[in-house]
């Protein structure tokens, strides 16, 4: 999937007045009228000279009127915000304004793009000059901060002519809906190198296993040793002989994402590598989303559950650049609630959604609790029908903590609550990987390679 088909599309419009007279004076303008003050040291002693400065001050709202004759009328000016690349979290790109001027003047403009905090800071100011009969264009630069949907509002103009004197104020709608995604070249980091590395020589080497799976490859005669059920009585009964079908490893599972967007997972980490601080989410989406592409790059089906309190997202197995563009766009979307996840409603809804053993990649975290989370209990239901990566998110600070050596009496009862929590954790998974499934605790940084190495390992192993 090429990322120009995630790139939003352009909005543009005509402006038209903004307030109700839209009509001010430009900065030339206010500094003739200073130099009009000069007046006041001669009329100090002839006042006749003051009606040399009134002379003065009407002469130059005569060339303010005449200015802002010469301005073209706001529907004369048509404005359109124009992206490259798609908005990606943390990405930094940019968004271009173009000023297509259908008049005979030509205008200086100051433009405001009404964009929201979450794509920068500061709304983002930019100077046009546009000849007549021209388009002009004028970049700002973005660093979206939140995955999901941006709203984008108005683009405002104060345009005056080559005099200055007078300007004309206008606005332009041009309403936008973006998806800000996932961080799409970091995951595409980690596929290229991982598959580069690893997964194409793996599938080179690969040796065609017979008798085993799931799969039908071929027919072939009875030989003594065969399974009775693995007879194939149509084909018998046509060749008047034993039959036994053969068959061969699946080379086509399917993966499913289980996402938590539940409150653990709202935590935020600044990362040295990162321009800002992302949540505990944001690091499971890229993960999913790196993870999504090597499966695909397998030939793997890839399906997507995430869910908090409510299912916000659920995409069926599939594979195809189609397939890979929902999931990118379905990841976008899911955003942290600030309560506990329903993880009785995920499993529930996976059970009955995939039959067939499968490969369930579930990336959350573990409460502190004096029970055994929920999760846990969930994810061990999910075992004797699929093959389970439980994947729980690390706290960096924790472990930093947990490594140190006490110097003082507050900071040995941090040590020690630091070591309960992560033997704890500890013995939780050990507890997953005692009924068969793969658990790990990973640090968020090292979610997303660390995943598909393991995703890699069941695919050599032949572990589904």
């Amino acid at each position: 999937m090429t990322s120009e088909r995630l790139v939003p599309g352009p909005a543009a419009a005509r402006a038209r007045t903004f307030r109700r007279l839209g009509i001010g004076f430009g900065s030339r303008f206010f500094a003739a009228l200073l130099i009009g003050l000069v007046w006041l040291g001669p009329a100090w002693w002839s006042p006749r000279l003051l009606y040399a400065m009134l002379l003065w001050d009407v002469l130059l709202l005569l060339a303010w009127s005449w200015d802002l004759l010469r301005l073209p009328k706001p529907q004369q000016l048509e404005l359109s915000r124009i992206w490259h690349t798609p908005p990606a979290l943390a990405a930094p790109s940019s968004v271009t304004i173009e000023l297509r001027n259908s008049s005979r003047a030509t205008l200086r403009a100051n433009i405001v793009d009404e964009a929201p905090r979450t794509l920068r800071l500061e709304p983002p100011t930019l100077e046009i000059a546009a000849g007549p009969g021209m388009r002009a264009r004028a970049q700002y630069a973005i660093l979206p901060t939140e995955r999901g949907e941006a709203h984008l509002g108005r683009i405002f103009v104060r345009y005056q002519s080559a005099l200055r004197f007078a300007e004309r104020w206008a606005a332009a709608d041009c309403p936008q809906t973006i998806h800000v995604l996932p961080n799409l070249e970091q995951a595409k980091q980690h596929t290229l190198y991982l598959i580069r590395s690893r997964q194409v020589e793996l599938e080179k080497r690969r040796k065609r296993q017979r008798g085993i799976g799931r799969e039908f490859e071929s027919l072939r005669d009875y030989r003594e040793g065969d399974e009775l059920r693995e007879i194939c009585w149509t084909a018998t009964a046509r060749r008047n002989r034993l039959i036994t079908k053969v068959h061969q490893m699946e080379r086509s599972q399917a993966v499913w994402l289980v996402l938590d967007a539940g409150r653990l997972l709202r935590a935020q980490i600044q990362a040295a590598d990162r321009p800002v601080a992302l949540s505990k989410l944001d690091y499971a989406v890229e993960a999913a989303l790196a993870l999504a592409q090597v499966a695909l790059h397998c030939g793997d089906r890839v399906g997507l559950l995430a869910y908090g309190r409510q299912i916000q997202q659920n995409l069926n197995a599939g594979r195809g650049a189609f397939h890979l563009r929902a999931l990118v766009e379905s990841l976008a979307l899911v955003h942290g609630e600030p309560y506990e996840a329903d993880h009785a409603r995920a499993a529930h809804v996976l059970l009955r959604e995939q039959k067939r053993r499968s490969l369930i990649v579930w990336i959350t975290d573990l409460a502190e609790t004096a029970t055994t989370p929920e999760v846990i209990e969930y994810a061990l239901q999910m075992t004797p029908r699929h093959l389970v990566l439980f994947a729980a998110m690390g706290q960096p600070d924790l472990g930093a903590l947990a490594g140190t050596v006490p110097s003082s009496e507050e900071e040995m009862y941090r040590h020690v609550a630091a070591l309960e929590i992560v033997e704890r954790r500890e013995l939780l998974l050990r507890r997953l990987r005692q009924q068969g499934a793969l658990a790990l605790e990973l640090m968020p940084g090292m979610l997303a390679s660390s995943l598909v190495n393991q995703y890699l390992d069941v695919k050599e192993r032949s572990l589904l």
